[in-house]
């Protein structure tokens, strides 16, 4: 396989040993039903929880059955009607105090995330920033909902319109962000006033347990609830439950479909975030160090174990040598290692040795295909599930690697001729998570936006994200929005009373 990594960009700098030690920081390793974690069972079949950047076992957790979800769902169901009760000031005022208390706890929280998930601790810590941000957001949305105004608008007939909690919302969250996307979907569902059941990944459930173990006094028992376990056994009882109302995952476009299907037969609501593979159409007017910065970043953030990373460049053919260029340059200085190693460590190991192996087996794939990589290509030396930060050139159009997620450090770079050509093959994928286009047109960035099938397209920027406007996407990549006020909608129903004083 081609191969231009320079030797000191494939060093993977190690962390000195015990410099991420969380044992004193572990959360009970049991399920959190009804306020209190499970008393322990080693009679029960449990998980290893792996750090990838050394294989090292941290703790094991039990694989939940359909049982441990029975449970869990009837404590939901008898929590309900007090949570939905309380008025939006004394939700909020829950919310808040969640987030303080994560906001106290955070250095713990960056510390046992990067030691399940081998984040660095700069994604790390956003991550938690972004968790505490999250519950705040959605503690004052909840006091500022709006509705249609009520008034006759029949003769004689007084119509308002309620906003109600739906009641128990199972959540299945992914291994990349296992704090975050959990804040995603916890914050609207309590703020809406449901209670819930939450299985995180079986690879990463380390930091959801500890959110559970830092709120326990803070939520009345049975609003929310923990099961660890896989998704065939835990997160299919979940979409099946007849008492769980809405079904709401992050997740492989495999995980969003199974949960579908399970939620069929009761009808019940069902929220999907799935893949993505995001397009940066970068045009021949377009700066193109700033394209290639924001790439560096957005493309390898998180090891590019990101749903919306700048994935898939498509550049025009009178720019692409030069925007390669500038990209390598870029990329050979991104630092490799384990967290533990330093602050200045900014690419990880990608979660598990299967998930390691899938990303090198596409990299072998394009390889094979004749495609080139311009750095990286490879993997790096072990212990731990290291990639190399890479980049593919000479991609042609429709090669696997274009069209599937390959969830790694992996960016390709393929050319168009013109524009109609770079939205023909911008939206000539399964998914329509994210985009971004690079231009110094106005009229151009406004009118590639619109014909771009994504749910979120950036303008001369890519991966920006705020809590008060909305995520998610189109076709493969699901349906339902997070963040903002219209997670809010998402997690809760309207009801139309009508009054006649005729």
């Amino acid at each position: 396989m081609p191969n231009t990594t320079l030797a000191e960009h494939a060093t993977v700098h190690r962390a000195p040993a015990g410099a991420l030690n969380v044992r004193e920081d572990l959360p009970p390793t049991r399920h959190f039903i009804a306020g209190a974690f499970d008393t322990p069972d080693r009679s029960r079949l449990h998980a290893d929880i792996v750090d990838p950047g050394t294989e090292q076992i941290i703790a094991a957790v039990p694989e939940g059955t359909a049982g441990d979800v029975d449970r869990a769902v009837a404590a939901a169901v008898a929590a309900k009607r007090d949570w939905a009760k309380l008025v939006p000031k004394e939700r909020a005022t829950v919310l808040h105090r969640i987030a303080d208390r994560i906001e106290q706890n955070a250095e713990i929280l960056a510390r046992l995330e990067s030691a399940n998930t081998g984040k660095p601790f700069d994604v790390s810590h956003d991550d938690v920033a972004g968790t505490v941000d999250t519950f705040r957001f959605m503690a004052g949305a909840l006091r500022a909902t709006t509705s249609m105004g009520a008034g006759d608008y029949a003769q004689n007939h007084l119509s308002v319109i309620l906003r109600e909690p739906l009641g128990v919302v199972g959540v299945v969250t992914p291994w990349n962000y296992p704090l975050l996307m959990a804040a995603w979907k916890i914050a609207p569902i309590l703020a809406a006033g449901n209670t819930l059941v939450i299985k995180p990944s079986e690879q990463t459930p380390l930091t959801t347990l500890k959110f559970a173990e830092l709120i326990a006094d803070l939520v009345p028992a049975g609003v929310v609830n923990v099961v660890t376990g896989r998704g065939s056994i835990v997160g299919a009882r979940l979409s099946e439950h007849p008492d769980v109302d809405m079904i709401a995952l992050t997740g492989s476009v495999g995980s969003g479909q199974a949960v579908a299907r399970g939620a069929a037969e009761t009808l019940k609501r069902v929220h999907l975030e799935l893949g993505g593979k995001a397009p940066v159409v970068i045009f021949d007017d377009a700066d193109l160090d700033d394209a290639a910065a924001s790439v560096r970043t957005a493309g390898y953030w998180n090891s590019g174990q990101e749903c919306g990373a700048a994935c898939r460049v498509l550049v025009h053919e009178s720019v692409a040598d030069a925007f390669t260029r500038k990209l390598v340059d870029q990329v050979s200085t991104l630092v490799v290692g384990e967290p533990g190693a330093g602050e200045h460590i900014e690419i990880g190991p990608v979660v598990s040795k299967a998930h390691f192996e899938r990303v090198v087996a596409h990299l072998e794939t394009a390889a094979q295909q004749g495609i080139t990589a311009a750095i990286g290509g490879a993997a790096l030396d072990g212990p731990g599930y290291f990639v190399a930060p890479t980049v593919l050139v000479g991609v042609p159009e429709g090669a696997e690697c274009t069209r599937e997620e390959i969830f790694g450090p992996v960016v390709t770079v393929e050319t168009f001729a013109d524009e109609d050509e770079a939205i023909r093959r911008a939206n000539d994928v399964p998914f329509g998570l994210s985009a971004s286009i690079w231009t110094e047109n106005a009229r151009r960035s406004h009118d590639v936006a619109a014909r771009i099938d994504a749910g979120t397209v950036w303008v001369n920027s890519h991966l920006v994200l705020a809590t008060e406007v909305p995520w998610g996407g189109f076709k493969g990549s699901g349906y339902g929005r997070d963040l903002s006020i219209y997670a809010l909608d998402d997690y809760s129903r309207t009801k139309h009373v009508m009054h006649n004083h005729g």
